[in-house]
């Protein structure tokens, strides 16, 4: 009986359908029937199927076309598909406007015809119609939905941040402070962009490209909005100036060994004929058979 039972329970797990539709998310799906009020689609292989309303049909559909959907819960909990793109998916920061309260909670606009759902228990202060507030979307797991939460903290520096320097990232600005503003990396992370290095102005709840200087024993990242690799080229470009100001010249070009450029300047060289580029592109150097001479 016992030798039964375990056969059992391995053949009814081992055939069960999964279930791949992913809520919150983007994801391409097929349309697998046509009806009057708009299409039923389904991954690849998958049983489950979900509607995608005629309001968001695309023009002259088929049947086994693929479209890209987005896909959350309508107000009677059951699966919807949607072509509009929300203002941010699960597993995202996003600043967001409250467009109605209740007995439940506040409802902010995030670019659905539903709006999306933060409990108050999830609030850090009672929020008002109107206001704009930094949230985290997330899946409820006791009630299925997709909601969300003002209390971010605990959405942060769960994994430790695994960059190289110089390495880009996309960082949501969240609070200015006196050494600069507060950011959130790659919506996983904190890190801090110092005002010394910034080259233009940004604002809160902007969202901009940086790049990585360091990771901190705490996990928070030091930030720079300046590309390294043009700091790099252009510190390269300048030790090739300081070299031919002494001799006005150099023995070395694009036949040059790699040894012998790395020896000379420090640097590969494929970075070496790109500092090389950008100088004769400025008048700086001319490029001789026999090598680089300085117009200084």
């Amino acid at each position: 009986m016992h030798h039964k039972a375990r056969a059992y329970i391995v053949f009814t797990v081992t055939n069960l359908t999964p279930i791949m539709i992913e809520l919150g998310k983007y994801q391409d799906m097929e349309i697998r029937r046509l009806v009057d009020f708009g299409a039923y689609l389904s991954k690849p292989g998958e049983e489950a199927e979900v509607l995608l309303p005629a309001r968001y049909m695309p023009e002259n559909p088929q049947q086994g076309d693929t479209v890209r959907v987005f896909i959350y819960k309508d107000s009677e909990d059951r699966l919807i598909a949607t072509t509009e793109r929300p203002y941010a998916t699960v597993g995202e920061f996003a600043y967001l406007e409250v467009t109605a309260i209740n007995d439940v909670g506040a409802f902010l606009d995030w670019g659905l015809i539903k709006d999306l759902l933060v409990p108050y228990n999830q609030q850090k202060v009672r929020m008002r119609r109107g206001g704009i507030y930094l949230v985290y979307i997330y899946v409820d797991d006791a009630s299925g939905r997709i909601v969300a939460s003002a209390k971010i903290e605990k959405f942060l520096g769960n994994v430790f941040p695994e960059y190289r320097p110089g390495q880009k990232v996309s960082a949501l600005v969240t609070e200015h402070t006196p050494i600069g503003y507060k950011v959130i990396v790659d919506n996983l992370h904190r890190g801090i962009i110092y005002s010394n290095e910034l080259y233009s102005p940004i604002e809160i709840e902007e969202t901009v490209t940086a790049y990585v200087k360091q990771i901190r024993p705490d996990g928070k990242i030091d930030l720079t909005m300046q590309d390294a690799a043009p700091r790099r080229q252009a510190a390269l470009a300048d030790r090739i100036l300081e070299h031919l100001a002494s001799d006005g010249a150099a023995p070395v070009g694009d036949k040059s060994s790699p040894e012998l450029i790395e020896m000379l300047f420090a640097c590969s060289k494929k970075d070496f004929k790109k500092a090389v580029g950008h100088l004769y592109r400025e008048h700086k150097i001319s490029i001789a058979p026999n090598g680089i001479i300085s117009k200084a």
